[in-house]
C-alpha cells in the first residue's frame, strides 16, 4: 500500500497547481485562539507550502515539516522567492517524529494532512511540541468546490467510485477518514477542542476542476496501479466540466478547522 510520500512522488508541481490556497482568514482565526500576535508556527505535512506561505509576515518563524523531497523542493522555491520578515525553514520531519524541541511552538497546523497521520503517535508528539495554551489546527476543505450542480454530481460519483475501488484493491490508506474532532477529543491531550468553518473564493475552469480530482490521493493511487480514467469516473467528469464550465467561474470552498488548545 503506498504511503503519502510514495503516492505523491513525482507529482509535486501538478499538485501545487491544482490545489486551493488556504484562506488568509485562517491566520487571524488561529492566531487569535493562540493569543500569539507573532507566533512560532509548525506546519505538518506542509506539502508544497500552500499552507505554509499564508503565514508570511504574520509569524516570527515557520517550520514546514514535509517528508516528501519533491514537495519540499517546491515549498523551498516559494520561500526563496518570497519577500517576508518571517523566517522559514523546511525540514523532512513527520507528525509522528518532528525532531523539534519541547514547548517550541505556539501554533501547529495540518492542512489536508491529518488523515495521513498515525494519530496514536502524532498527537502526543504535537502536544509535546506545543507550548501551554498553544493551538493545534487541523483543517481540510470540502471536495469539490461549490461551482455548478452538474459538476458537483459528477465529481461526487467519481469520488464514490474511487473510494470503492481503493478498498477493493487494497489501496485505502490505513488512517483514512477525517473524524479528526473525535480523535482530538479522545486523546485527552488538549484542554478544549472545537470545529468551525471558514469559506474561501477562487477562480477556476473545467481543466482545473479535473486537475483537482486528479490531485486527490485515491485517483493518484488507482491510476498508478493501472486503472483508467473511464474506470474511476474521470472521463464523465471531464465531459460534464467541459460542457458546464467553458470558461473561468467563481469557486466557493468550505474549510473545516478543528482547533485544539494545549
Amino acid at each position: 500500500m503506498p504511503d503519502a510520500v510514495s503516492r505523491f512522488s513525482g507529482f509535486a508541481d501538478e499538485y501545487d497547481a491544482a490545489r486551493p490556497r488556504p484562506p488568509a482568514d485562517l491566520v487571524e482565526l488561529i492566531s487569535g485562539w493562540a493569543r500569539a500576535p507573532e507566533p512560532d508556527v509548525v506546519d505538518l505535512g506542509a506539502g508544497t507550502g500552500l499552507s505554509t506561505m499564508i503565514w508570511a509576515d504574520h509569524a516570527r518563524q515557520v517550520i514546514a515539516a514535509e517528508p516528501s523531497a519533491g514537495m519540499r523542493a517546491v515549498a523551498q522555491r516559494k520561500i526563496d522567492a518570497a519577500s517576508s520578515a518571517t523566517s522559514f525553514t523546511v525540514t523532512p520531519g513527520t507528525a509522528e517524529d518532528t525532531g523539534l524541541a519541547p514547548a517550541s511552538a505556539d501554533i501547529i497546523t495540518a492542512s489536508q494532512a491529518m488523515h495521513w497521520f498515525d494519530a496514536d503517535r502524532a498527537l502526543p508528539e504535537i502536544a509535546r511540541v506545543l507550548r501551554p495554551g498553544g493551538v493545534f489546527a487541523a483543517y481540510d476543505c470540502d471536495w469539490p468546490p461549490c461551482v455548478d450542480w452538474e459538476c458537483d454530481a459528477a465529481y461526487a460519483a467519481a469520488d464514490r467510485r474511487i473510494v470503492a475501488l481503493e478498498a477493493e484493491r487494497g489501496l485505502r490508506p490505513p488512517h483514512a477518514g477525517k473524524n479528526h474532532l473525535d480523535r482530538l477529543r479522545r486523546s485527552g491531550l488538549f484542554r478544549h477542542v472545537t470545529e468551525v468553518a471558514v469559506h474561501a473564493r477562487e477562480q477556476g475552469d473545467a481543466r482545473r476542476l479535473v486537475a483537482v480530482a486528479l490531485s486527490q490521493g485515491g485517483a493518484v493511487a488507482l491510476l498508478a496501479a493501472g486503472a483508467s480514467e473511464d474506470e474511476i469516473g474521470l472521463t464523465t467528469l471531464r465531459e460534464v466540466a467541459a460542457r458546464r464550465l467553458p470558461g473561468p467561474r467563481t469557486w466557493w470552498w468550505t474549510y473545516r478547522i478543528r482547533l485544539a488548545v494545549r
